[in-house]
């Protein structure tokens, strides 16, 4: 059974094990810059299945004008079910439709989010990060 909750607080090593799951690409290994990057967040999304964590959305939001989703990952096994079209959408249940969504897609994720609802955006800018 898949159970969606925004969770306030996290055990970093289940966090760990499902961005490595995931196959999402981020700094895994430096434990201490992904507590960060959790701990700052002030939404996380989760799907749990069974109890266990098989699906986030990590985002920031300021509730009233804006979210940024700056990570949606799901398990590599649960992938194609839905998992993350929910997380989607409960991003948007909590912080209502008055509120934008935005994200940052990785290359191999473009086609995901025009099936789910999602525009792409021509008028944003960057500094790329030195990782």
């Amino acid at each position: 059974m898949l159970s969606y909750q925004i969770e306030s607080s996290f055990d970093l090593e289940e966090m760990l094990i499902l961005y490595k799951k995931s196959g999402i690409n981020r700094p895994i290994d430096n434990k201490n810059r992904m507590a960060t990057m959790l701990a700052s967040a002030n939404l996380l999304v989760t799907a749990r299945r069974n109890g266990q964590l098989v699906g986030l959305a990590r985002c920031m939001t300021d509730k009233a004008w804006v979210v940024y989703i700056c990570d949606l990952l799901v398990d590599k096994n649960l992938q194609h079910q839905g998992i993350g079209k929910e997380l989607l959408r409960q991003v948007q249940k909590v912080t209502g439709a008055e509120v934008q969504q935005l994200l940052h897609s990785a290359e191999s994720a473009m086609g995901y989010y025009p099936k789910v609802g999602y525009q792409l955006c021509h008028n944003a800018f960057v500094v790329k990060r030195e990782y």
